[in-house]
C-alpha cells in the first residue's frame, strides 16, 4: 500500500493517551494520538483557513466522484501527516491507533473547502467496531484541538500552525485579555522547582530550535540555488562538445559527471525538504505551545494562591473561599501531574525524533558525496588511462 510504514516507526508525538486524574481526553471517541502510534497534522498540509463549520461524514464505500479530488505531492514518510500504520504489528497491544491522509478537494456552489480521511482502528471492548472511518474538514481539527485544551489544559496538544477567520468576538476576546493579564500580574508565588526547571528547558528550546529552523531554511536554500545552477552546466558543455571535436568525449563525460551529481545533489534536497525541515519546524511550533501550556498551568496556580491570599486576610467569605480553595488545590494537582506525565514522554519523542532526523540528514550528505566522489574519480581514471593509452602509441 501506498505511503505505508510498520507501527514502531511511526512518530509517537501526537495527542496524548491522557491527562492526569484518570482522565481520557474526548470521553470514548478514538482521538488522534491516542496511542504510540500517531500521524502528526503537517503545517504546510494543513495551513487553511476556512469559515463554515459542518462536517462531511463518508462510510469507506462512498462516491465523490461528482466532486474534484486531488493528491498533492506530499511525503509519505514516517514524519508525514499522510501516513498509513499496520494495526496487526501488535494485536495483544489494547489500544487506538489513528491514521490521517487523503486529503481531498470539495467543490459546490457556495464554497471550495477540503476535507481529510480519518481511519481509527482499535482493539478496545468498548467501540461497536474495531475500525471507523470518517472524513474532517481543518475546522474540525481546530474545533477538536481548542474542546482538548479547555478540558485539559495542562496536556501537551501538538500545534496547529493556521487559525479559523471566524473567531471569538472583540468584547470575549477582549475579556480573555484581561483575564490573562491579571494573571499574569498576580504572578505565581509558590511555583514549584520542578516546573522552574521545565519553563527554562522550554526558554532554552525555543531559542535553539528556533535557530535552527533558520539555519535549516538558509542551507535549503542555498542548496536549491546550488542545485539550479548546476544543472546548467551539463547542456552547456554537451553544446561545447559539438564545436571541439577533439574534446568532445572529455566534454561530453564532464557532462555525464554533472548530470549525476544533480541527481544525487536533488535526492539529498529531497531528504531535506521532507525529513529534516518538517521536523524542525514542528517542533518550532511546539515550543509556542508549550509556552501556552505553561501559562496556563500558572494561571491556575495564581488563581489558587490569590484565594489563599484573601483567605489570609479574610477578605470575603472564609466558608466560601474554603470550599474554593478545595477544589482549586485538587485542579492544581490534577494539572500539574498531568504535565509531568505527558512532559517525559514528549521530551523522549522530542529527542529521538530530532535525533533520527540529524542522523538520516547525515548518512544522506555523506551517500551523496560519496557518489558524486566515485562519479568524478572513476571519470578521472578513465581520462588518465585513455591518455596514458594515447601517449604509449606515440611513442610507438
Amino acid at each position: 500500500m501506498e505511503g505505508e510504514c510498520r507501527a514502531p516507526q511511526a512518530r509517537s508525538s501526537g495527542l496524548p493517551a491522557g491527562g492526569g486524574c484518570g482522565e481520557n481526553p474526548g470521553g470514548d471517541a478514538p482521538l488522534p494520538g491516542s496511542s504510540g502510534s500517531s500521524a502528526l497534522l503537517q503545517a504546510e498540509v494543513l495551513d487553511l483557513d476556512e469559515d463554515e463549520d459542518d462536517l462531511e461524514v463518508f462510510s469507506k464505500d462512498a462516491s465523490l466522484m461528482d466532486m474534484n479530488s486531488f493528491s498533492p505531492v506530499m511525503p509519505t514518510s514516517p514524519l508525514s501527516m499522510i501516513n498509513q500504520v499496520k494495526f496487526e504489528d501488535e494485536p495483544d497491544l489494547k489500544d487506538l491507533f489513528i491514521t490521517v491522509d487523503e486529503p481531498e478537494s470539495h467543490v459546490t456552489t457556495i464554497e471550495t473547502f477540503i476535507t481529510y480521511r480519518i481511519i481509527t482502528k482499535t482493539s478496545r471492548g468498548e467501540f461497536d467496531s474495531s475500525e471507523f472511518e470518517v472524513r474532517r474538514r481543518y475546522q474540525d481539527f481546530l474545533w477538536l484541538k481548542e474542546r482538548l485544551e479547555e478540558a485539559h489544559p495542562t496536556l501537551i496538544i501538538p500545534e496547529l500552525s493556521s487559525h479559523k477567520k471566524q473567531g471569538p468576538g472583540l468584547l470575549s476576546r477582549m475579556g480573555q485579555t484581561v483575564r490573562a493579564v491579571a494573571l499574569s500580574m498576580r504572578g505565581v508565588k509558590s511555583r514549584p522547582e520542578e516546573f522552574m526547571e521545565m519553563n527554562n528547558f522550554i526558554e532554552i528550546f525555543s531559542q535553539k530550535i528556533n535557530l535552527i529552523d533558520k539555519i535549516s531554511q538558509r542551507i535549503y536554500k542555498e542548496e536549491r540555488e546550488y542545485f539550479d545552477e548546476m544543472k546548467e552546466y551539463g547542456p552547456i558543455h554537451i553544446l561545447w562538445s559539438a564545436s571541439e571535436e577533439d574534446l568532445a568525449d572529455t566534454l561530453k563525460g564532464v557532462a555525464s559527471c554533472i548530470d549525476r551529481c544533480c541527481k544525487a545533489t536533488e535526492k539529498r534536497m529531497s531528504g531535506l525538504s521532507e525529513a529534516l525541515l518538517p521536523v524542525v519546524h514542528e517542533y518550532v511550533l511546539y515550543s509556542e505551545m508549550l509556552m501556552g501550556v505553561m501559562k496556563r498551568r500558572d494561571q491556575i496556580q495564581a488563581e489558587l494562591d490569590s484565594k489563599v491570599e484573601a483567605l489570609t486576610s479574610k477578605k470575603a467569605d472564609t466558608d466560601l473561599l474554603t470550599e474554593e480553595i478545595g477544589k482549586l488545590e485538587d485542579k492544581v494537582e490534577c494539572a500539574n501531574n498531568a504535565l509531568k506525565a505527558d512532559w517525559e514522554r514528549w521530551k523522549q519523542n522530542m529527542q529521538n525524533d530530532i535525533k533520527s532526523a540529524f542522523t538520516d540528514m547525515a548518512e544522506e550528505n555523506i551517500h551523496s558525496y560519496e557518489q558524486c566522489l566515485a562519479t568524478w574519480e572513476s571519470f578521472l581514471t578513465s581520462q588518465t588511462d585513455l591518455r596514458l593509452e594515447e601517449a604509449s602509441e606515440d611513442k610507438s
